[in-house]
């Protein structure tokens, strides 16, 4: 009896030391913290507009801008910019020579321009600012150009994971739906606890018992008085 009672008390030990030894507890704080963080992205309306992003908008996005995002691209824009500058130079000098050719005054020529080819009036007043625009507009394009040949790539890699999460809604749903994972070190200690103090009280009680015979058995079995 005494040796099943040390081998319960030996397993109620176990329990107890073995969540503390395997880092249960801090492993079951980060496990919590994740089923909580991601609580609000698993949802299903909020899975299906991840979904959504990802098909309906950054899937097309990639074969609509990436093709444009080429340094040959970019050089035909860079050709096109240097038209644009070298225009408002010609136009700088447009308005003087057509005057001085129609023996017109700058001001009559810029009217006459206005009045008969509106279009290209409007043009050429915003040539400046149409260089300045569409250099910024180059500018950023041309940065960008190693970035956006990434894309093809990330989205084959984040296909995974929407997949994944589309898939995995009812999964998380069932994982979630476990007590708090901070309770599972409990799970553990407390019946250690009890087997160990059951197992500790049944070798005490049956300890005394046995003192007690052998006080008794050498009260009775001691040595005698001499007899005179």
């Amino acid at each position: 009896m005494r040796k099943v009672l040390w081998a319960v008390l030996v397993v109620g030990a176990m329990l107890i030391a073995a969540p503390f030894a395997l880092s249960m507890p801090a492993k079951a704080d980060g496990g919590q913290q994740m089923l909580d963080d991601f609580r609000p992205l698993m949802q299903q309306g909020e899975v299906d507009k991840t979904a959504a992003y990802y098909y309906d908008v950054f899937s097309p996005l990639g074969d609509v801008v990436v093709p444009a995002m080429t340094d040959e691209n970019m050089a035909k824009f860079d050709a096109y910019l240097a038209g644009i500058s070298g225009m408002k130079t010609d136009a700088a000098a447009f308005i003087p020579g057509l005057a001085q050719a129609l023996g017109m005054t700058e001001p009559e020529v810029q009217a006459f321009i206005g009045a008969q080819y509106p279009d290209m009036a409007q043009m050429l007043a915003n040539l400046p600012q149409m260089e300045a625009d569409f250099g910024q507009l180059l500018g950023m394009m041309s940065s960008n150009v190693d970035i956006f040949q990434q894309v093809p790539a990330g989205l084959d890699h984040y296909e995974g994971l929407v997949t994944t999460m589309e898939s995995s809604v009812g999964n998380y749903a069932d994982a979630d739906s476990l007590p708090d994972f901070r309770l599972f070190t409990w799970f553990f200690v407390v019946p250690g606890v009890v087997l160990v103090a059951l197992a500790g009280f049944g070798l005490f009680t049956t300890r005394q018992p046995a003192v007690a015979g052998s006080r008794s058995t050498v009260r009775r079995h001691g040595p005698q008085a001499a007899h005179p």
